[in-house]
């Protein structure tokens, strides 16, 4: 009899334990080698020491559990609790989510830090009103020219088949001749073997961990913008959660933002090496292309504003103003 009470009551225990336990599912598009989705996990990680246990998030990576362009949908219909996605993905439903894919407005890691200071009170706001909470964003490198076949200048991308995973980057697809092709991070190297697709706009991030250097022997640095990815959670069940775990949460996102955002600058350079040292015919200065570049970044600048109103020019002012 004194056994069975003792069992019973270790069952009682474990439930309680269990009962107190919170899981949450946080999906990526990205793959585990990468430095977001390693910074993910070390976030995760951290969620778990600091609440003791009681908020455990499991990353599910490389568009494992939704696909990449599913994520921001699925967190904001509470399918799941968190989720990463890049903002500029979502830019057909608001402005804010692309300001960071226009080209030559921020091109360095100190621009756009900048321009991530000046446009996240709209992001906020903009996330809330669509029942989503900002955890955090980091950047990625900057977004330089990859391609099959040497070019000299813009006209060499006439009539090629140009990734495009975002508005702006069919945009410039479509601004420079060439055939916008929309191709997920994940099926690219698939598509560089099978002649899917010539050339894109990507960061040395994605060189490395994707292979892409196989496919694509030209880099250009033209450092167009440097999209951010951004760590959602699903208000309601955010608010769900009690105070301190809602503290420990907020913290650990900080920290997480402050760590992301410090790798992706430290390992740019790295890349860019790796990649030469794969092979890759590395152009750091791209002169010509970036000239032409920046024309079609300013077109894109002043079409930004006029579709993002009084919101998005307050963005772009309080950017050119600090």
């Amino acid at each position: 009899m004194k056994k069975m009470l003792f069992s019973l009551s270790l069952i009682a225990a474990a439930g309680a334990a269990s009962a107190q336990t919170t899981k949450w599912d946080l999906p990526s598009g990205y793959g585990p080698n990468t430095f977001q989705v390693q910074n993910l996990a070390q976030f995760a990680e951290d969620v778990d020491k600091a609440t003791a246990g009681k908020l455990k998030i499991t990353v599910h990576p490389n568009a494992s559990l939704f696909k990449a362009n599913e994520i921001k949908r699925a967190v904001q219909s509470a399918q799941v609790p968190a989720g990463e996605f890049i903002l500029s993905g979502a830019s057909n439903e608001a402005p804010v989510f692309g300001v960071d894919s226009i080209p030559f407005l921020a091109t360095s890691y100190v621009e756009s830090r900048r321009l991530d200071a000046a446009s996240r009170p709209l992001l906020v706001k903009t996330l809330n009103a669509q029942g989503m909470k900002l955890l955090y964003t980091v950047a990625w490198p900057p977004q330089s020219l990859y391609s099959t076949k040497p070019v000299s200048a813009l006209k060499d991308l006439k009539g090629t088949k140009m990734r495009a995973y975002n508005p702006a980057t069919s945009f410039i697809a479509t601004a420079v001749g060439a055939q916008p092709v929309t191709i997920q991070l994940a099926e690219l190297p698939a598509a560089l073997a099978t002649g899917g697709v010539d050339n894109f706009l990507t960061s040395s991030a994605s060189g490395v961990d994707s292979k892409l250097y196989e496919g694509a022997k030209h880099f250009y640095a033209v450092a167009a913008w440097l999209p951010r990815n951004a760590v959602v959670v699903n208000q309601k069940l955010f608010d769900g959660l009690d105070k301190p775990t809602q503290d420990a949460v907020l913290q650990m996102a900080a920290v997480a933002e402050q760590r992301g955002w410090a790798t992706s600058e430290r390992k740019d350079g790295e890349y860019i090496k790796e990649l030469t040292d794969k092979g890759m015919k590395v152009d750091a200065s791209a002169d010509g292309l970036k000239k032409e570049l920046k024309t079609i970044g300013e077109r894109m600048t002043a079409d930004w504003i006029k579709l993002a109103g009084e919101d998005g020019k307050a963005v772009i002012d309080a950017y050119q103003q600090k």
